[in-house]
């Protein structure tokens, strides 16, 4: 699920405002306030010998007061870092880049709807789960004060957990890019008049992948879970396993701060996750009064906007105090802005909703797969794809999204007029309604980012005319989709090692989109001798990315450059162009024009680093740059925690994965900081140890944390 945002892909936040005597002595007595009013929780953590967390507490809210401990533990910089973004004050720490994103916080009114419905529309079963998290950081805070390096922002409460959410979950299918769009000078789009005409959407990353006993020849079920994130920050994989006597038993990969698995297995099933990109947001055109800046046009009334101002209060240079005050504006349709060229109202899925964690709580409690499916059916998450397979041999996928039911006959990828109130949606489709398949006679379900009508064999996928029309469906290809699509046509009956392969393929097929672009750079001029060396090696490149390739370098360069520009939706690149770049490039990290791919695209951190296969949207994915002062590129994002999960004949499960560095994701002092990254990069997989069975005389600490 790759997430670009600016707020996500940074690395773990360090602050550098002093703490004072003052905020120190409100921490400690709004702490002690705290802790006499909330519940006492306690939890059991064994840490094997990995680092990673197994987790049991009696209740649900034990578990996941011990799992914020544990991830405290690992993360705790991170997590201290993501709260001021969470709460709109980011820009007193990180000044005015900070106070944009606490602009759209507060223009987003987040906190508002928190503070009117928290308690209305959360369960008080949510609402103990998620304050039992919160209080696992702020115990953490109270047994490690020293760690704290902002005690203002203490206590965590419940409230800041499902603020989290309802910021990431947005952005993580693009609701910022239409949005961005409105602050040019000129209006980016027209208003719609005719009917509507889907265009092609642009996720990033990530693939899952599920084959049933009938594809495998064995008779065994494989369900590949391999979600690309950055590998470092606030949303790269944190690696954990809770367990309580209220039945929560599940083990996977969450972001610090979240209290449930995004992606991740129990006994009984799985599922992985891949971003998708279906049309979820509505920009409307108001019609203002002339004579009242403040009115719009809606069913031929003039309406009064709901007009207020806030204050963004930033340090300017970290150090010098200042604020700014900005309008927010909101319609009857959304959140609205005034711009040089008009003024407009947002509607997107999403909007007001705050209870994404019931939902992936009940997928993490879920038995089998029809109350997973009725936990879907919940309908409280925004986007992403969701592959599933069971130990039964059950497969199964959905496009899912909180999808509006739109009005007929309008085209809502442009911008809709504002003067209708039939065109303010007001609910959302039943998931029942979304491209899906259930056990399809291809035995085989992959999902890497493409159009969801083309998950599997031709005959067995999702039908277009099957769901609602105005979705915005993606119509797009990516090389991980369709070259897993050629291999599971090449593979036939699949063995182990073929499962194996096609999770760790490095390969481009010959029927890439890239390709074409390849080829035009193939076709130019050999002005000189550079020039026709490099064609050359294009030219008889075989499109893989293995450690000892030596056209990988100059052919991933001239590959990566237009996947940036397709997936950013920009014009494509001019060929001179970037065989120049790609020449420059190649000769600056690797003394040649043909290195070994491994000798120039490395993986670790901290000056310690490994040759490692892949590259940009391959199986087998590794996004890499040049990081300043580096001699080679390093894997910043892609292929990160990931598992290899089989359930033979008889339901025996085994599961085999791996992490990207380690579970301890910012003290480089820790043994677990960099302790799987060697076997990453030789793509050696271990047992995640999820029984207790597995567990014994492999667990390196194990130890009690309580609230008191």
């Amino acid at each position: 699920m790759m997430y670009t945002d600016a707020l996500t892909t940074r690395s773990a936040l360090f602050f550098a405002l002093p703490s004072t005597l003052l905020s120190s002595l409100i921490w400690l007595m709004a702490f002690a306030q705290n802790v006499s009013a909330a519940a006492i929780h306690e939890a059991t953590i064994e840490r094997d010998h990995y680092g990673v967390p197994h987790i049991y507490g009696e209740t649900d809210a034990d578990a996941a007061f011990g799992l914020a401990y544990a991830q405290a533990e690992d993360a705790w910089p991170i997590m201290e870092g993501s709260l001021p973004f969470f709460r709109g004050t980011a820009g007193l720490y990180e000044g005015q880049e900070g106070a944009q994103s606490d602009y759209l916080v507060k223009w987003l009114d987040l906190w508002g709807t928190l503070d009117r419905d928290y308690e209305r529309v959360l369960s008080p079963e949510i609402r103990r789960y998620v304050e039992a998290f919160a209080e696992g950081f702020n115990a953490f805070t109270r047994d490690h004060p020293s760690e704290v390096k902002h005690p203002e922002l203490l206590p965590i409460t419940g409230k800041d957990i499902i603020a989290g959410h309802m910021l990431r979950h947005p952005l993580f299918y693009g609701f910022d890019g239409p949005v961005l769009e409105l602050f040019g000078d000129e209006r980016p789009n027209t208003i719609s008049k005719a009917p509507y005409n889907p265009k092609p959407k642009d996720p990033i990353g990530s693939n899952a992948t599920a084959i049933a006993p009938s594809r495998t020849d064995d008779g065994s079920t494989y369900l590949i879970i391999n979600s690309h994130q950055p590998l470092t920050g606030p949303v790269a994989w944190y690696e954990a396993h809770i367990e309580s006597g209220e039945g929560l038993n599940v083990m996977g990969g969450l972001f610090p701060g979240a209290p449930t698995m995004g992606v991740g297995f129990t006994e009984e099933h799985g599922w992985g996750a891949t971003v998708n990109k279906p049309d979820l947001v509505d920009i409307y055109v108001l019609e203002m009064n002339p004579d009242d800046p403040n009115q719009y046009r809606l069913d031929g009334q003039w309406r009064d906007l709901e007009v207020g101002e806030v204050k963004l209060k930033l340090k300017l240079w970290g150090f010098f105090p200042w604020s700014v005050t900005r309008e927010v504006l909101r319609s009857e349709h959304g959140p609205a802005l005034r711009t040089k060229h008009g003024v407009y109202a947002i509607r997107y899925a999403g909007i007001d909703e705050m209870k994404q964690v019931e939902q992936w709580l009940a997928m993490n409690k879920a038995k089998n797969f029809e109350e997973w499916q009725a936990a879907i059916a919940l309908n409280h998450i925004q986007s992403f794809n969701f592959v599933y397979a069971n130990r039964h041999g059950d497969i199964h996928f959905i496009h899912n999204a909180q999808l509006p039911v739109r009005a007929a006959g309008w085209n809502w990828e442009q911008y809709l007029p504002g003067d209708r109130s039939d065109l303010i949606w007001q609910s959302y489709y039943p998931t029942s309604s979304l491209p899906q398949v259930t056990n399809p006679a291809s035995g085989f379900i992959h999902s890497a980012n493409q159009t969801p009508f083309n998950v599997t064999e031709t005959e067995d996928n999702p039908q277009q005319t099957d769901v609602p029309g105005d979705g915005g469906w993606q119509t797009r290809m990516t090389n991980r989709a369709t070259r897993g699509l050629e291999l599971f046509a090449d593979f036939e009956q699949i063995s182990f090692d073929e499962a194996w392969q096609l999770k760790h393929d490095n390969r481009y097929s010959a029927n890439y989109r890239g390709m074409s672009f390849l080829r035009e750079v193939a076709a130019l001029p050999r002005s000189d001798r550079n020039v026709s060396e490099a064609i050359e090696i294009l030219e008889n490149w075989d499109r893989g990315t293995d450690k000892a390739n030596r056209g990988a370098a100059l052919g991933v360069c001239v590959l990566a450059a237009e996947w940036q520009s397709e997936s950013g939706g920009t014009s494509k690149p001019d060929p001179r162009v970037i065989l120049n770049d790609c020449i420059d490039q190649t000769l600056e990290i690797g003394g040649r024009l043909d290195p070994r791919w491994g000798d120039v695209n490395r993986h670790g951190r901290d000056g310690t680093h490994w040759p490692v296969a892949g590259g940009p949207d391959t199986l087998r994915a590794i996004y890499s740059r040049r990081l300043d002062g580096d001699d080679h590129l390093t894997a910043v994002a892609g292929d990160g925690l990931y598992y290899f999960i089989r359930w033979a004949p008889g339901g025996i499960q085994k599961v085999l994965g791996t992490h990207q560095y380690g579970n301890d994701m910012t003290n480089p002092e820790s043994p677990h900081y960099l302790d799987q990254a060697e076997d990453y990069t030789n793509e050696v997989l271990h047992e995640p140890l999820f029984t207790s069975d597995s567990r014994r005389g492999r667990v390196a600490k194990r130890y009690l944390v309580r609230s008191d």
